[in-house]
């Protein structure tokens, strides 16, 4: 039988729920000591739904030689701050997107991960669905051949009520607006499958549809790792939402990835479908969307810990979509 690994959860927020579904699908696998928030009401309302053990109190936590490890959902700003307290402890580390408010806070989390010498990775699931895997596949193989053009779409909906959460699309608690907090997802798959080389130009702007401090939609026009032409479209003003969309058109063929459903179309004429989960949080419900992949995620850090090495989404990847999307706002402001 595989050995459990100790884990806690801090941070309860609504990331909480498709983190705390995965660990019970993965119960042979893990032994969740502790969840954790400031709340105590928090707790309580989050035990209604789940049977992990709560704590106000993260020191108990971190000096727990029973953890092992430690999944951080806590707002961006704190990501640094919580993190290297966990890696101080001598804990493994999974944090959700993003790293931090900037790259330069994100930078200082990824060296003190690896001064730490503890597997430290960050949620960005997106990679990990069935159809992204498909489509790298066939991109590493070169079924696609070489690519001559992409484009990425994210024509997101967030209402009003969203943004008037406190912290909500503010610099001091998100760190940016729909790049950084909804659209990095998309944008980590998209650079991690095409690769991006330089920002040529970019339109960013808060429209009319939302009171809010950072931005709601972004154009750019972008170079893959090639050299070949891409367009950027993200947005959290387009309502009711629809799915994000990543196209790839290649000498041998074209691809495109719709929310979780993927379609190849080969110039030889073979075609190959791979049907969505589910939905993806395109809308209102921001949590609409299947746990599996964060499931995937989760499963890949509890493999890097028994193996020693570093997950798929390590903190440098990270680092690096980040740095891409300062590197837009950086265009725009040209």
């Amino acid at each position: 039988m595989t050995r459990k690994i100790g884990i806690a959860v801090i941070g309860l927020g609504p990331a909480a729920l498709p983190h705390s579904r995965s660990l019970i699908d993965l119960a042979e696998r893990v032994d969740v000591r502790h969840v954790v928030s400031r709340s105590q009401q928090r707790l309580d309302a989050y035990r209604q739904q789940f049977p992990f053990p709560g704590t106000t109190d993260i020191e108990a936590v971190l000096a727990d030689p029973t953890v092992e490890a430690v999944i951080v959902l806590t707002p961006p700003s704190s990501h640094l701050e919580v993190s290297a307290r966990c890696l101080a402890a001598g804990k493994h580390v999974q944090v959700e997107k993003p790293l931090e408010l900037t790259a330069a806070r994100g930078a200082d989390l990824v060296a003190a991960a690896r001064r730490a010498g503890k597997v430290f990775g960050v949620v960005l699931q997106h990679r990990f669905r069935p159809a992204s895997l498909r489509l790298k596949a066939a991109l590493d193989d070169g079924e696609l051949g070489e690519v001559e053009a992409a484009l990425l779409q994210v024509p997101w909906w967030r209402p009003q009520s969203y943004y008037d959460e406190p912290g909500r699309g503010t610099l001091a608690r998100d760190g940016g607006g729909v790049l950084l907090t909804q659209a990095i997802h998309s944008l980590d798959l998209f650079r991690s499958l095409v690769g991006v080389s330089r920002v040529v130009a970019a339109q960013v702007r808060t429209t009319g549809l939302h009171r809010m401090e950072t931005e709601d939609y972004v154009g750019a026009l972008l170079e893959t790792a090639n050299g070949a032409p891409a367009t950027l479209v993200t947005t959290t003003a387009a309502y009711p939402g629809h799915p994000e969309r990543i196209e790839i058109i290649g000498r041998k063929g074209h691809a495109a990835l719709v929310g979780g459903r993927l379609e190849l179309a080969f110039l030889d004429g073979r075609s190959e479908t791979v049907e969505a989960e589910g939905s993806t949080g395109s809308g209102a419900n921001i949590m609409d969307f299947p746990h599996d992949a964060h499931r995937a995620v989760i499963a890949n850090f509890l493999d890097a810990i028994e193996s020693g090495g570093d997950p798929v989404v390590t903190g440098e990847e990270a680092l690096a979509s980040q740095r891409l999307i300062d590197g837009i706002l950086a265009a725009s402001r040209r």
